[in-house]
């Protein structure tokens, strides 16, 4: 994913238009003579950075030639009180960019530093750490970003670009094997993932020969049983954990030796990162 995509300048359009609409009367009310000035974006708390290039992007569709100077990068740890950015311009479009601005540039923070906490448990070990389709909708392809720059791993982006059997596929197909066998019943790029519960199902998987098996709702030591047994048959398929995971267990998890664990709390349970966007008093230099 790039930050220049058009999925992102169209999902920046929206976001303005929900919270312009027809004009900041504000602004325009008070500022109509348009005088120039800047503003500083300040973080106010300690995280790990991620969205100023969106954020950019924000000022410079409301106003192209605004400057906006990132003072840190995406991916950064950053302390309470940083100054973060700085932008220079016509005020009234600085003010009518600046809630979807800071919207967007504390939500994605937020994510990558919730990732960068859940990776410095797992460290040392082999376990990757991976987010799921659990995301703010509209803004997926912008929180599997912040994941990837805090430190995290993108699972699928979308129903298009992995097999994953579930539960009810199983349920609805008639049975585990059958489900897989279906799967690979023409050849297709997409990887084959089945979701399994317990031992008996981890045989039944190991079997029918997908590329990844996912542990479910598994506890530890059912999951070093599960491991050993498709280690036992593979060391090629790919070994994911899931569900209820949290930061007091993910590193008991990751003990286990799976290859994957996924956190749906990444993305839909991060805190947002606190920020402010400060107006420069006249003449003052920053």
């Amino acid at each position: 994913m790039r930050i220049t995509d058009p999925e992102i300048k169209h999902l920046i359009h929206l976001a303005l238009s929900e919270d312009i609409g027809s004009g900041d009367v504000t602004s325009e009310l008070l500022l109509g003579s348009q005088p120039s000035g800047q503003a500083v974006i300040v973080a106010k708390q300690e995280g790990v950075l991620a969205g100023l290039p969106v954020a950019r992007m924000v000022f410079r569709t409301v106003n192209p030639r605004v400057v906006f100077r990132m003072l840190k990068r995406d991916g950064e740890r950053i302390r309470k009180g940083e100054k973060v950015a700085l932008v220079r311009g016509k005020i009234q479009g600085i003010l009518s960019a600046e809630r979807t601005a800071l919207n967007l540039l504390q939500r994605l923070s937020g994510v990558a530093s919730l990732t960068a906490s859940y990776v410095e448990k797992v460290k040392g070990t082999k376990t990757k750490i991976l987010d799921t389709r659990k995301t703010t909708p509209g803004l997926r392809v912008l929180e599997k970003y912040a994941v990837k720059t805090g430190g995290g791993e993108n699972h699928r982006m979308g129903l298009f670009d992995m097999i994953l059997i579930k539960e009810n596929h199983i349920k609805a197909v008639g049975g585990m094997s059958k489900a897989i066998m279906r799967a690979r019943s023409e050849p297709r790029k997409e990887k084959v993932e089945v979701e399994v519960r317990n031992l008996s199902e981890v045989r039944e998987a190991v079997e029918s020969k997908p590329d990844w098996i996912m542990l479910d709702n598994m506890r530890s030591h059912q999951m070093r049983k599960a491991v050993r047994m498709i280690r036992s048959v593979s060391r090629a398929v790919k070994i994911e954990a899931s569900g209820s995971v949290n930061l007091k267990n993910v590193r008991k998890i990751a003990l286990t030796g799976v290859d994957f664990i996924s956190v749906g709390a990444l993305t839909h349970s991060a805190p947002a990162l606190d920020m402010s966007l400060t107006l420069s008093e006249p003449q003052a230099q920053i």
